[in-house]
């Protein structure tokens, strides 16, 4: 259970921090639509999680789910697949629910932080001969570090905690394989009756979450 749950903390909120700052770098650069891109990141992120794990499980349905009517137009499957009860394929389904509802929080928050950026020193950088990479790598990047911090100890907390989409989307299932510590949490607490197991659990989730926000600052701090 613990190895699940890290892993999906681990993945979930790494590809948030990758497609948030990609999203964010595009924003900021204003391309034809960007305000109409901004806006609409907001409505996956404001949408309930229980309402995203819901949609999401009837977009994964085997009988009429859109992930499989897609596969089938396009020739990529010739037959439709119960993808929930593949056990090596369901926590990486969660995972993608919730990247769609999340990476536009991270997206939105590195955005902020871009636009508040002094210009003045990426133009000096680019006039000594940087290229954008380098402007990025150099300037941005290490300027962005608070907005960073504070994305990755909110969306690492959330998603160690993680327990509402599983709980809509798998149950726990297929074969336990999505089981995180809060689902077991819940199951010990109110399904089998042993309040004592689940308040452990609760007191490791705690006990986690503080020690990655102080492993975060001290490596965004150095």
């Amino acid at each position: 259970t613990v190895e699940r749950t890290l892993y999906f903390t681990v993945v979930s909120v790494s590809l948030e921090l990758i497609l948030g700052l990609a999203i964010a770098q595009l924003i900021h650069s204003r391309p034809w639509g960007w305000k109409f891109l901004r806006f609409s990141l907001i409505i996956p992120w404001a949408v309930p999680t229980i309402v995203n794990g819901a949609m999401w499980r009837w977009i994964y349905s085997a009988d009429f789910g859109a992930l499989n009517g897609i596969l089938y137009q396009f020739g990529l499957i010739n037959h439709y697949i119960p993808w929930l009860t593949l056990p090596d394929a369901a926590m990486n389904l969660v995972i993608v629910a919730d990247l769609w509802h999340t990476v536009p929080f991270v997206a939105l928050i590195l955005q902020a932080a871009l636009a508040t950026l002094p210009e003045e020193l990426n133009e000096a950088a680019a006039v000594d001969g940087a290229n954008a990479f380098q402007r990025f790598w150099k300037i941005r990047l290490p300027l962005l570090r608070p907005a960073i911090l504070v994305a990755l100890i909110v969306r690492t907390v959330e998603a160690f905690r993680v327990f509402d989409i599983v709980y809509i989307i798998t149950g726990g299932g297929p074969a336990n394989q999505t089981i995180t510590i809060s689902y077991l949490t819940y199951l010990f607490s109110f399904s089998y009756g042993k309040q004592g197991t689940g308040a452990a659990l609760s007191f490791l989730i705690s006990i986690f979450t503080i020690t990655i926000a102080i492993l975060y600052i001290r490596f965004l701090y150095r």
